[in-house]
């Protein structure tokens, strides 16, 4: 999702193959795009493969340059975009890929997501500085990073038995942000349904149980 919210961002039109790796065999295309670690996303740009969705993200923005910036022009600002980017990335996907079954597992990951949903507030409160995005009047990288993820949390809420990670009360800026964020021309039609995302946890929850049998 973060590849393809950003080139919408930039206006560039692009062909878009979806893969399932984690569910069956992986395609030919790309294990010889991505051989290191054989998932996606890989953009595929004059014959050359880029891995990995943040460097894709700001490899369009380096590229494309003449559409709206991604990342902040300032050193700093672009430093700091980075150190949540990375953070979205080491606690949410981190859960993503963890098997919940019992219920303390569950009451513990979704303790655990709501404070990190509750650090996000805390962030786009700091770099924010009071407009729409993190990224300021429009969309930016933390926005991008964190915001790819608003599916899985939506569905986590209902695999959790209805925990609420975005609340008005404790997160009333996260919540106004999620609303822009999912409305964006350059995302609306990017973001998965919750049904959908659902389902497929469940798949690959079995997967990570099957995997650790035979382990």
């Amino acid at each position: 999702m973060r590849p393809r919210i950003a080139l919408n961002i930039k206006s560039v039109e692009y062909e878009f193959l979806q893969e399932q790796e984690q569910l069956c065999s992986k395609s030919e295309l790309l294990l010889q795009s991505n051989p290191v670690h054989k998932k996606v996303p890989v953009l595929v740009h004059n014959g050359k493969p880029i891995c990995e969705s943040n460097i894709i993200v700001e490899y369009i923005d380096e590229v494309w340059p003449s559409g709206p910036s991604i990342l902040p022009a300032d050193a700093h600002n672009r430093a700091v975009a980075r150190f949540w980017a990375a953070y979205v990335d080491e606690k949410v996907q981190s859960f993503l890929s963890t098997d919940s079954s019992s219920e303390e597992e569950k009451n513990r990951a979704a303790d655990q997501l709501k404070e990190v949903v509750v650090r996000m507030e805390g962030a786009h409160v700091e770099v924010s500085r009071g407009k729409d995005f993190f990224g300021g009047d429009r969309i930016g990288f933390v926005d991008i990073a964190f915001g790819s993820m608003l599916g899985w949390l939506r569905a986590v809420q209902v695999i959790l038995g209805g925990v609420k990670l975005l609340d008005e009360e404790k997160t009333p800026g996260l919540v106004k942000w999620a609303e822009k964020f999912s409305a964006d021309p350059a995302v609306k039609d990017v973001l998965p349904e919750t049904g959908k995302l659902i389902e497929f946890s469940k798949l690959l929850i079995a997967a990570i149980r099957a995997a650790a049998a035979e382990d």
